[in-house]
């Protein structure tokens, strides 16, 4: 068998199967966090939510599913059809394959790659892309005028989102997913996250990940109140459920990215247990720290207004895009001073000595 795993035929299949298991994973996934998210909604306005389809309304996606799959698909008569169609198809693609690099586990991961943080960064840029396509084929006004917000409100807070990054790529000195989990292993469990030495960050990362998601309070996008349903106005059946899909999907893209940068990935809370069979290291702590990031998400969107846009760009450049830049030049001096010897605890400077081979 490892044999035939190391042939190219082979290494094509193993790949393969790896992604299925994460793409089906993440879309099971999916469909209980929707249902979770509307249960969460319904709870803050003291309703019951989803209970019908379903012991306790649990399949309740899965019938929206269905009924979106069957509806006709509607396409405007001056709509351009060749990029009306391939705008969903990008949204959607855009946001499966930004899960190649990210790692569940301790070696669980489909590309192990040493620029992991540049992949996400490419991919997370070009998925505006399917949102102003998206906006302009339908040719109307309203959904030209929400993928317009859109594009400026994602450039706005990727900037603000990146240099976040740049703070903790400075403490790891490494652009690897993996790489940055494991700097944060230390005696005393949550308390050597990343959270603790860039607190200040993990409030902008939060809300920075709210806005480049289109997620309230921040749907300026799809402001139902102002452009009806924004660029998805013309969109329905098929085409709407992958825009859906590709936007829930970011969501949780979002609450994977947060855990991993600053809560440990799947490390344990715990500290002196790692090698513990269900305390210890493992898939199931990356997972209930996403879903804890998912219900944060959930509930700023059933209990924070909508921001006028103008409140929305100035938050973006004139509050989060000067703090996070400070924060750069802070770390990267803390850091230095930290040093190779941990002179500050080593909690802004976690990289290893580098070991130099005579020849």
């Amino acid at each position: 068998m490892a044999e035939f795993l190391a042939t190219p035929f082979g290494t094509f299949l193993l790949i393969l199967g790896q992604s299925l298991l994460v793409v089906v994973s993440v879309l099971l996934a999916l469909a209980f966090l929707m249902y979770a998210d509307r249960k969460v909604w319904a709870a803050v306005q003291m309703r019951k939510g989803p209970n019908v389809v379903g012991p306790f309304g649990l399949l309740q996606s899965f019938a929206d599913f269905l009924k979106y799959i069957v509806k006709e698909v509607v396409v405007p008569a001056g709509a351009d059809k060749p990029v009306f169609f391939l705008a969903p198809m990008i949204a959607f693609v855009l946001a499966v394959i930004s899960w190649a690099v990210i790692p569940f586990n301790d070696g669980w991961v489909i590309a192990n790659l040493n620029v992991g943080i540049l992949y996400i960064f490419a991919v997370s840029s070009l998925e505006v892309y399917g949102v102003i396509m998206g906006g302009w084929a339908s040719n109307s006004k309203y959904p030209f005028l929400g993928s317009l917000r859109s594009a400026a409100q994602m450039i706005s807070y990727e900037v603000s989102i990146g240099f976040i990054i740049v703070g903790v790529l400075i403490s790891t000195a490494s652009l690897n997913l993996s790489d940055i989990v494991t700097a944060q292993r230390g005696d005393w469990g949550l308390m050597s996250w990343y959270w603790l030495p860039h607190l200040p960050m993990v409030v902008l990362f939060f809300v920075s990940a709210l806005a480049e998601t289109n997620r309230p309070p921040f749907d300026l996008p799809e402001a139902e109140a102002e452009l009806v349903a924004g660029y998805q106005v013309e969109y329905s059946s098929t085409p709407f459920l992958l825009f859906m899909i590709g936007e829930l999907m970011a969501v949780v893209l979002m609450c994977a990215l947060i855990t991993i940068l600053f809560f440990g990935g799947w490390l344990t809370p715990i500290p002196g247990v790692s090698e513990w069979w269900i305390l210890g290291d493992g898939l199931h702590w990356m997972v209930i720290k996403m879903a804890f990031f998912f219900f944060l998400f959930a509930m700023v969107k059933a209990i924070v207004p909508r921001y006028r846009y103008d409140q929305l760009m100035r938050l973006g450049w004139k509050v989060f895009l000067p703090m996070s830049l400070g924060w750069v030049v802070i770390v990267a001096g803390l850091a230095m001073v930290d040093g190779e010897d941990g002179n500050l605890g080593g909690l802004w400077a976690r990289w290893t000595p580098a070991v130099v081979v005579a020849e």
